[in-house]
């Protein structure tokens, strides 16, 4: 799964010839290892002022492994292991 959060179009595009995006910004497949590190570093590469969230299933505690990069209204971190989401506090 990958997420996208004010990425350009032309990114989603390009995501979409891999992964389906059952809703905008969210896409959802099960590539190989190779696939979806190519898919992130395009992702990194396109992202510019956006940000980007990637998760895939793996044979761990949780059933799955993260990475993230660039401006998440959301953020993941890791308590010791646990992938827990931290929400962002509004400025006033």
């Amino acid at each position: 799964m990958m997420i996208l959060e004010n990425t350009p179009a032309s990114l989603k595009g390009e995501l979409s010839r891999w992964l389906i995006e059952p809703k905008s910004g969210v896409f959802l497949g099960n590539p190989s290892a190779r696939v979806r590190d190519k898919l992130w570093e395009k992702a990194l590469s396109k992202c510019r002022a956006g940000g980007v969230l990637q998760i895939w299933g793996s044979r761990c505690p949780q059933g799955y492994l993260w990475r993230s990069s660039g401006d998440l209204s959301r953020d993941m971190v890791d308590l010791e292991g646990i992938a827990l989401v931290r929400m962002q506090k509004k400025h006033k």
